[in-house]
């Protein structure tokens, strides 16, 4: 991976950018059967799919990777929060609804 001083060209740049985009796509397909796998064991332990302090437990450890590496922790958040909707939606098609207000 080249850093952003390393880069020369508007070319280069948009490469480097794809490569990126295309790591991010295979890392969120991956958490995705992440997700699939806890429905499985949410399945079987009785579990609703959403599970309120794990959602903020999530976002306060995103918001402090994104701090230390310099990226700004609102917007991470916003990111993860709309992630996490997607996820525990994906798990509620299986678990059914979950109330919103379970801990």
């Amino acid at each position: 991976m080249k850093s952003a001083e390393q880069i020369a060209t508007m070319a280069e740049l948009r490469a480097e950018i794809d490569r990126i985009d295309l790591g991010l796509i295979e890392l969120l397909a991956k958490r995705a059967e992440m997700i699939d796998r806890a429905i499985e064991i949410k399945a079987a332990a009785g579990l609703p799919a959403r599970i309120s302090e794990r959602v903020e437990e999530v976002v306060e450890l995103v918001r402090l990777h994104a701090d230390s590496k310099g990226f700004d922790p609102e917007f991470a958040e916003t990111l993860w929060r709309q992630l996490i909707e997607w996820s525990i939606s994906r798990e509620e098609r299986v678990l059914g609804e979950s109330d919103k207000k379970v801990k």
